[in-house]
């Protein structure tokens, strides 16, 4: 008999890339995963590593959706102690913003976002709740 545990994932899942005519990518995503949220994903980049990006991106945008979603934490509940502290939660918060931006250079077009201090309020914001000891390490900025 298979012991089937819920909440174990196993699959794989598999990348495609292939040149276009116009000389951009398409990359075709696909799953065996049971809880894949597309059938098939296809994202197009002016290189075949922009195309896995874009794709990759949009699979990490779907799962984060999902993670959120299955928490089901209702934004304004502070848990509170019996004395009436608030209980501090740990949260992992994670900011996705994208443009498209016509500038002079690529400087202009990073600077340019920088200063326009729109990036937070127009990036998708996914905060899930994490326990204390769980070792994430976010992602920062590599100005190297």
């Amino acid at each position: 008999m298979t012991d089937v545990n819920p909440d174990r994932i196993t699959g794989s899942i598999m990348l495609a890339v292939q040149p276009q005519d116009n000389g951009q990518y398409i990359c075709q995503i696909s799953s065996s995963l049971v809880n894949f949220p597309r059938e098939n994903l296809q994202c197009y980049g002016q290189t075949k590593e922009h195309a896995i990006a874009i794709a990759l991106e949009q699979l990490a945008d779907e799962y984060r959706r999902m993670a959120e979603e299955r928490q089901n934490i209702d934004w304004d509940l502070v848990e509170r102690s019996e004395s009436g502290e608030p209980i501090p939660k740990r949260y992992h918060v994670i900011l996705h913003y994208e443009s498209i931006a016509e500038e002079e250079s690529k400087f202009e077009a990073m600077h340019n976002t920088i200063m326009g201090n729109t990036v937070v309020e127009n990036a998708k914001i996914t905060v899930i709740e994490i326990d204390p000891d769980i070792p994430i390490d976010p992602l920062h900025r590599d100005w190297d």
